[in-house]
């Protein structure tokens, strides 16, 4: 039987699936090396050429499309669910667009009534008070991870642990945005994403305070177990905004791994402590920066960059 090599490798990656899924070996040589045939739908032993199973069921579709543009016109599916939206995008919506199937603007008569619809929709979508709240806890969190820039796998954790947090009514006594906010601070330290507190009190609508207090609270009663953040993933970011070269972020990491080896990271602020190692980093490739251009960017005070920039020079023997 002949096959083609590209068939070959593309169904050998079928298999593989497959023998995760509990697909047996050759009864006849025992070996593993099983390919499937999707023209006849066998599955056959490519060592000793024996048929082990016939009249498979191909799950996939039944068009073919060789680019992303042909996928999208012949998939006949919606759009995947997600955890940020409170119905997970399952209802429909009425488009914004005045205009008919064909691209053609309608009438003004039929403008206002789509207008009447569309307000109707966006009523009918929450049944009670529970479901208007997590939508404007989900929009909240939308909100903000859009004004931080963070990728849409943060803002789906951060609808996640928000929505843990309602089933297990932690937010009874506490305000929607503020378990909003420590929802979303939760998920940037789970994803890596490095925001701090006081970036994240910038975009929201309560005190850095009560953040704080709330993200405690959470982390505590939903058992997140969050490790703490490291200084250099501060790093990359804060070098971009300071317009610093390539040289002096990887002087800042070596500086942050020496010092923090000797236990000098232990109770000090990540920001604070990357914020430092940048200043004396940057004094080092003689790309001198003064400490509040440096201050000003990390969020931190002058005293603190002075502080651990004296504890880090001399604890890598560095006299200044």
């Amino acid at each position: 039987m002949t096959r083609s090599t590209r068939q070959r490798e593309r169904t050998r990656e079928m298999d593989e699936t497959e023998d995760q899924e509990g697909v047996r070996a050759c009864p006849e040589c025992d070996s593993e090396n099983l390919v499937k045939d999707s023209d006849r739908g066998e599955l056959i032993c490519e060592d000793c050429g024996l048929v082990v199973e016939e009249e498979k069921i191909d799950p996939g579709p039944e068009w073919r499309a060789f680019n992303h543009q042909e996928r999208q016109e012949k998939s006949r599916v919606g759009a995947p669910t997600t955890q940020t939206m409170h119905d997970k995008g399952l209802t429909t919506t009425i488009d914004w667009k005045d205009k008919d199937a064909y691209g053609r603007s309608i009438s003004s008569k039929k403008r206002s009534q789509m207008h009447r619809l569309r307000k109707w929709q966006e009523r009918i979508r929450t049944k009670d008070a529970g479901e208007r709240n997590l939508q404007f806890a989900l929009s909240e969190i939308d909100r903000m991870a859009s004004a931080l820039g963070v990728p849409r796998s943060v803002r789906e954790v951060a609808s996640v642990i928000y929505r843990r947090a309602l089933k297990e009514d932690l937010i009874r006594g506490r305000s929607i945005e503020g378990v909003a906010t420590s929802a979303l601070y939760a998920a940037c330290r789970k994803e890596g994403i490095p925001r701090s507190l006081e970036e994240i009190s910038e975009v929201s609508r309560v005190e850095r305070k009560e953040i704080g207090r709330t993200y405690r609270y959470i982390s505590q009663e939903l058992g997140l177990e969050m490790r703490p953040v490291d200084p250099k993933k501060y790093v990359p970011r804060f070098c971009s905004e300071l317009e610093l070269s390539e040289e002096v972020q990887t002087k800042a990491n070596e500086i942050i791994e020496k010092t923090a080896e000797e236990g000098l990271l232990s109770g000090k602020s990540p920001t604070g402590y990357a914020a430092a190692a940048i200043y004396a980093a940057s004094l080092l490739c003689n790309e001198k920066k003064t400490q509040r251009e440096v201050a000003d960017v990390a969020q931190v005070t002058e005293v603190t960059i002075r502080n651990r920039y004296q504890e880090q020079i001399e604890a890598m023997g560095i006299h200044g």
